[in-house]
Parts: structure tokens; C-alpha cells; sequence
């Protein structure tokens, strides 16, 4: 697959560029709380201003759904920004969505100032891929660029419909992205170790069924492993389950069977009767939970077990929590998964908010080889669906 670059671009001095990034970051009381998305985009930003290029910058935050939410708006994400750029740019803020030439022209016109839109998903237009919408924001810029693989799997104008009416190339961070995602789903080294956890079975099933003919040994964590191991006969107490998963799973386990690959789902697990920093818990075999308990978080052998077969890989990706980890009593599984990623002599890929979150807490992030911003976009790469994002700015055979 070969991607339209900024190089294809041409000579950007004095064009004004719209770049989609992905700003979709957490807010906790409006303020953010990580801003890893923000960072990542910066080398794309740097180049563009290094180049010449005046900036508007266009993302989403959260789900308005098409309407003004006033705790969604782009004040903390721009404050963020003009932290994180460098000594003497700017930030400005033209107000309403669709914004207009006008408002952007006397702003986007200094090099150093850079421009964020609002919201974009405060209009319908943005999910719909309305024409109109679309239009006004190519309007704004005489060439494009999509830094936000995290949004690559949206049919969404500000990513595809603006692609299609602009000069368009990929920034930096969602052309990496798809070089490395690539490498793992086409040529990886082997053994090659995939860990998913989270919470739903429901939510990761796709990628699961796509890894185990692909990979060498699969890993389960989170309360989507309840859902295996209950679809196997075990008895998981309260945990989270998805009983009209069953079918599903066990056609992924059986593949896997066919395959050779060992799914690993934990041997024990710390379970609590409810989810509070101050529950009592306890630690119990994964497939004997008590009623009137759930399971929170693997147990110490299953990080045992994890741990030693990520020791022998060569290729590992993990997306997603061993368990509810923003609780401390619940933390030390995905805590120990994160340092056993970190410590192995592989080629890491790790991706999902909170797998990120987690590594960051451990102080691990420098020992990663890619931290994916991709969420959703990344693992549905990797199962092997088109993404139109990517898809739009392929370049012609």
C-alpha cells in the first residue's frame, strides 16, 4: 500500500493547509487528562510550519452527535496546543461550525499563528459525509492532509470528503501508522504475541477471530475473557459475560484449535462483589469464581504465564487492560503486562487508551517501539478491513 505523502505535495510555502488531526483526547472536569493524541501530531505540525504553510487544524472531541455540547468545545484542547507548540505560534479559535473563509482567512494567513476549528462533530454534516459540509470546509485551505488514524475508519467528511476535493496527502503520524500496522499484519516477525483485553468480547470479536490465524499465541485479559471462559463451561460468578457471544467465541477457539495457536485466557484472577477502591478481594481460579463475586483484574500466576510467553516473542501487540486498572487494587495485572512488553526482545505495538494509560503509569512509554493512537482504526486494520480514510489517499496504481 503507498500513500500520497506531504512530499507529494509540492512546495507548501505561503498555502494554507487543513489538517485533520485527532484531538479526541480526555477531559476530566475540563482540563485534559492525557495528552498524548495532542503530542503525536506535533511532528506533522512542525513540518507543515517549517515548510511555510499556515495551518487550520479540524478534529472532534467526544460524541455531541450533531449538536453544541458546551463541556466538548476546543477552549482546553487549544490552550493544550499553544503549551505544546513552539516559543512564538499561536492559537486561534474562530467560533460555529461550519466555520466560514472569512473567519479563518485573516488568522490562517500568519505562518505563526495556527488555527483549530470547533468541534467538528457540533454539525451533522461531519458524521453524515454531507456534501455541503464538506465543501465549506475544503473552502478553508488549498491543500489537505489526514494526520488522524484514529478517525481512518470514519466514512466522515473532514476525512473523506474533504480528501476528495483537495490535493490531499498523509501527515506523518497516520503514514507510520500504517507502515507499522502493515508490518504486523502482513510480514511479522515470528513468534509473533497478540494480548487483547478490555471490556467486551463484542467490541474486539473481528480481531480476534483475524489474530488467531496469524499470530502464534493469543492472550486474553479483561472482562472480555469471562465471556470465553463461560462459553467453555466456566463458572465466572458476577463477572461481565456476553452469553449471545457464545457461538462466535467458540468458532474463534476452534479455529484456533484447527491452527495449533494457544489462546491464553488467565488461570486466576482478583475478584471483588463490586467495583470500589475499598472492596474486599480475593483471588480465585478463573473458571471458579463465586457467585456474588466478579473478576477485576488476572491473577499473579496468569501474569506468570503471560509474562513467560511474551518473553519468547518477537512480534508483540496489545491492546487493551487486564482489568479495571484506574483502581489500584485492580492495577497489578496490567501493570505487569506492561512491563513484560516493555522488558521483551521484540517488536511492540501497543495501542488502546488505556494500554497506553497504563504504560505511561509504569514510566514505560520510551520502551514501546510504537504507541498506536489508532484505537478502533488500528485493530480493524489489522483485521483486515479497508479503512476509507487510508483508502482515499492511496495513491492511483
Amino acid at each position: 500500500m503507498t500513500l500520497r505523502t506531504i512530499e507529494d505535495l509540492g512546495d507548501l510555502s505561503g498555502k494554507r493547509v487543513l489538517v485533520r488531526v485527532d484531538f479526541n483526547v480526555p477531559l476530566e472536569d475540563g482540563r485534559i487528562a492525557d495528552d498524548f493524541r495532542i503530542r503525536a501530531s506535533l511532528p506533522t505540525l512542525n513540518e507543515l510550519l517549517d515548510a511555510g504553510a499556515s495551518l487550520v487544524l479540524a478534529s472532534h472531541l467526544g460524541r455531541p452527535k450533531g449538536q453544541v455540547v458546551e463541556d466538548l468545545r476546543m477552549e482546553p484542547v487549544a490552550a493544550a496546543l499553544a503549551d505544546l507548540l513552539r516559543p512564538g505560534y499561536t492559537v486561534s479559535r474562530p467560533q460555529g461550525m461550519p466555520p466560514t473563509t472569512e473567519q479563518t482567512k485573516p488568522t490562517a494567513a500568519d505562518n505563526k499563528n495556527v488555527t483549530l476549528l470547533e468541534n467538528l462533530r457540533f454539525h451533522p454534516g461531519e458524521e453524515a459525509n454531507d456534501p455541503a459540509f464538506a465543501d465549506a470546509l475544503a473552502s478553508l485551505a488549498d491543500v489537505f492532509v489526514d494526520d488522524a488514524f484514529g478517525a481512518a475508519h470514519r466514512v466522515h467528511a473532514s476525512v473523506v470528503g474533504v480528501a476528495e476535493r483537495l490535493p490531499s496527502a498523509a501527515g506523518r503520524l497516520l503514514q507510520r501508522e500504517v507502515e507499522v500496522l502493515s508490518r504486523l499484519r502482513d510480514d511479522p516477525e515470528r513468534p509473533y504475541v497478540a494480548i487483547l483485553g478490555g471490556a467486551k468480547i463484542s467490541d474486539k470479536l473481528g480481531v480476534l477471530e483475524s489474530l488467531v490465524e496469524k499470530v502464534d499465541a493469543l492472550l486474553v485479559g479483561g472482562a472480555m475473557a469471562f465471556t470465553l471462559l463461560a462459553a467453555q463451561g466456566g463458572e465466572v460468578g458476577d463477572s461481565l459475560v456476553e452469553p449471545d457471544r457464545f457461538d462466535d467465541v467458540r468458532r474463534a477457539l476452534a479455529k484456533a484449535d484447527e491452527r495449533a495457536v494457544p489462546v491464553l485466557l488467565p488461570e486466576d484472577v482478583v475478584a471483588a462483589s463490586q467495583i470500589d477502591v475499598n472492596a474486599r478481594k480475593q483471588t480465585v481460579p478463573a473458571d471458579a469464581i463465586p457467585r456474588g463475586l466478579k473478576g477485576l483484574d488476572i491473577g499473579p500466576r496468569t501474569v506468570e504465564e503471560f509474562a513467560r510467553t511474551v518473553a519468547d516473542a518477537k512480534t508483540i501487540l496489545w491492546n487493551g487492560p487486564m482489568g479495571v486498572f484506574e483502581l489500584e487494587p485492580f492495577a497489578a495485572g496490567t501493570l505487569g503486562v506492561a512491563r513484560a512488553v516493555a522488558g521483551a526482545n521484540a517488536f511492540s505495538v501497543v495501542g488502546g487508551g488505556d494500554s497506553l494509560l497504563a504504560l505511561r503509569r509504569a514510566g514505560l512509554e520510551d520502551a514501546i517501539d510504537h504507541l498506536s493512537t489508532g484505537g478502533g482504526a488500528s485493530l480493524e486494520f489489522i483485521e483486515g478491513r479497508e479503512l476509507p480514510g487510508v483508502k482515499v489517499l492511496q495513491k492511483e496504481p
